[in-house]
């Protein structure tokens, strides 16, 4: 990813989202579902500048919400329920990168 304080948003990511990496970026997590999700060039669902989003699964979206507003993080008022799928929120990263934070059912 890149970022203007490469330093000061990897911390941002740490202390936010627990993403403890090593020297070389090496993340471990929990086994469970990934997705890849391709969208349309000119989908809305996030800013066209952003070429990607990132989505973490997360066991409690109300926590960890609470948990990065807490930490001043910009978080989206909204949520929403996709029946079958989870509950979603959205948080954006210091760079302005918007987030998507996927409880699944």
């Amino acid at each position: 990813m890149r970022a203007a304080d490469p330093a000061a948003l990897s911390a941002w990511y740490r202390d936010c989202l627990g993403l403890d990496t090593d020297e070389h970026g090496l993340w471990s997590q929990e086994a469970g579902p990934t997705v890849f999700a391709a969208f349309e060039s000119e989908a809305d669902y996030f800013s066209r500048a952003q070429q990607t989003m990132l989505n973490f699964r997360v066991r409690d979206l109300d926590a960890m919400v609470a948990q990065l507003r807490a930490k001043g993080a910009d978080v989206a008022e909204e949520t929403h329920d996709m029946e079958g799928v989870g509950r979603f929120g959205w948080v954006t990263d210091p760079e302005g990168n918007r987030i998507e934070l996927w409880q699944p059912v």
